[in-house]
């Protein structure tokens, strides 16, 4: 739980708060990087200075991603500097739920932000970035043509499955067949279109509901647990696949994660997860390279790049590629007396 005096102290005063953001989305799924504001976190790594936020500055969490400042849908990084010494800097991640371990679209913005605002300076046009994350550690190439980041690749952490061709009754919807893997974040992923799922704008709100409903009755039933992290050890969302709409892409991939959260991209944690998923199954191979698409018709490139051994697991380390674009920069105020200053959600 948040400490509340912590929060206050924060707002105290007379004078409302100003935050800085850096607005960006990959593949239409937002990212609000907070440049400017934030109270000084304590800890010795990614983890702890991620736990000494939720601990202390939840409300701010809120505030940042919530209405009228955001939106149930809105995602948000905050940056740290690097405890490892070939990493070139830290990020955790946060959303309408809480706080997640890995996030591909993120790092795809977050290597084109770094990049061009020389927030990070690199050589060539093929930099290299290593970035600490919850999970591990990220390694990311941007591709740079007069000046500008024009795509990113990220090589992911191991991803494995956990569980396979499983079945579970879900009230409201019936029996359902599942399969259960991780790409820095657990999935739970079911064929929308043997559930007769429209997967874009069209069953919207019914998606967010199943993918709630098949989420909570999966972690009701299962266990799931990371090999070696126990803060991984819980499901993050709901992945429905199926047909691609565009004969050139692969397949259609919808992910509901954390609080009902539509990710408009493909997923870059999502799709890491299928590619361990689709390797055990023999769907894909090692270096095969297929695109991807999302509620909203953009897409991602995935490849699987290596097999390793994971602990009790063999997995994948999968490269995601894709695009991001800046959409603005923001001044945020908090005002003290607002007694909405910690947001609010309607979904």
């Amino acid at each position: 739980m948040a400490n509340q005096k912590e929060w206050k102290d924060i707002i105290m005063g007379n004078e409302r708060k100003v935050f800085k953001t850096i607005e960006m989305h990959t593949c239409g799924e937002p990212l609000r990087i907070i440049t400017g504001g934030l109270p000084e976190l304590e800890g010795s790594n990614i983890l702890e200075k991620r736990k000494f936020f939720a601990d202390h500055y939840d409300p701010l969490r809120k505030a940042l991603m919530f209405e009228p400042r955001g939106h149930a849908d809105m995602y948000g990084a905050v940056l740290t500097k690097a405890h490892s010494d070939d990493a070139d800097f830290g990020v955790f991640f946060m959303h309408n739920e809480g706080y997640s371990t890995m996030c591909g679209h993120a790092i795809i913005a977050l290597t084109k932000y770094v990049i061009e605002t020389g927030y990070i300076k690199k050589d060539g046009n093929k930099p290299v970035l290593n970035i600490e994350v919850p999970a591990g550690k990220i390694s990311s190439i941007a591709r740079i043509r007069n000046g500008r980041v024009q795509d990113v690749s990220f090589r992911n952490v191991p991803s494995f499955l956990l569980i396979q061709d499983e079945t579970i009754e879900v009230k409201g919807i019936g029996r359902i067949r599942f399969d259960l893997a991780y790409g820095g974040a657990f999935y739970v992923v079911v064929d929308g279109d043997d559930l007769g799922l429209n997967l874009d704008e069209s069953d919207h709100n019914k998606l967010i509901d199943w993918g709630m409903r098949i989420k909570m009755s999966v972690i009701e039933n299962f266990r799931i647990e990371h090999p070696f992290e126990q803060e991984m050890s819980f499901l993050y969302g709901t992945i429905f696949t199926g047909k691609a709409y565009d004969p050139d892409n692969w397949s259609r991939n919808v992910c509901i994660f954390a609080g009902g959260e539509v990710d408009r991209s493909p997923t870059g944690t999502g799709l890491s997860a299928r590619a361990a998923l689709h390797f055990s199954k023999s769907e894909m191979r090692l270096n095969q390279r297929v695109t991807i698409e999302s509620i909203i018709g953009t897409s991602m490139d995935l490849e699987i790049k290596d097999v390793v051994e994971y602990g009790p697991y063999k997995a994948v380390i999968p490269e995601i590629s894709g695009k991001a674009f800046f959409t603005g920069k923001n001044e945020l105020w908090i005002d003290p007396d607002d007694p909405l200053r910690e947001g609010f959600i309607l979904r």
